[in-house]
C-alpha cells in the first residue's frame, strides 16, 4: 500500500504563469487576418478577369493569420514566469528555451508585487534590481502570483530568523 503524504507536507511545486492575456491580442489579429484572407479570396472568385496569380493576395493574410493563431496557442501553453524550488524562471517572448533567465531564491533579497500589480520587482543581493512586467499575465492570475511571491518571501524570512 503506498504511503500518502498529508497535504501540508507536500513538496514545493512549480507555479506557471503564462502569457494568456497577451495571447488574446494574437487571437484577435489572427481572426481579423483570416477574415481579410476570406474577403480577398471572395474578391478573386467574383472578379476574375485578371491573371490567375492574383489568388496570392489571399494567401499572404492567410499565412499571417496562421502565424498569429499559432503564437497565441504557444503563449497559452508555455510559461512566462515559473516559480520553482530553485527560483524564478523568466521566459522571454522570442526563443524562450535559449534565452530563459533563472534567478535563484538565494540571489533574491526581496521580491514584491506592488499594489497596482503591473510589475514584479526582484531586489538582488548584489544591489541590482530586475523589473518584470506582468501585463502578459491574466488579471485574475496576478493576485495569485503576488500571494505566491509573498508566501515564499515570508517563508524565507522565517527560516533566516530561526
Amino acid at each position: 500500500m503506498p504511503h500518502l503524504m498529508p497535504a501540508s507536507a507536500a513538496p514545493f511545486t512549480e507555479l506557471r504563469f503564462t502569457r494568456s492575456r497577451q495571447a488574446v491580442t494574437f487571437v484577435i489579429a489572427g481572426v481579423v487576418l483570416l477574415c481579410v484572407a476570406a474577403a480577398a479570396a471572395l474578391w478573386w472568385v467574383q472578379w476574375v478577369d485578371r491573371p490567375g496569380w492574383l489568388w496570392i493576395v489571399a494567401l499572404v493574410p492567410l499565412l499571417l493569420s496562421w502565424a498569429c493563431l499559432r503564437s497565441a496557442a504557444s503563449m497559452t501553453r508555455h510559461a512566462y514566469l515559473l516559480l520553482s524550488p530553485i527560483g524564478i524562471e523568466i521566459f522571454p517572448f522570442f526563443r524562450p528555451s535559449q534565452n530563459m533567465q533563472l534567478v535563484s531564491w538565494s540571489e533574491i533579497e526581496l521580491a514584491e508585487v506592488p499594489v497596482d500589480q503591473r510589475m514584479l520587482i526582484l531586489s538582488l543581493a548584489g544591489g541590482g534590481k530586475i523589473f518584470i512586467s506582468l501585463d502578459p499575465v491574466k488579471l485574475s492570475a496576478r493576485p495569485l502570483l503576488a500571494r505566491a511571491i509573498g508566501g515564499v518571501m515570508e517563508k524565507r524570512a522565517a527560516q533566516s530568523g530561526d
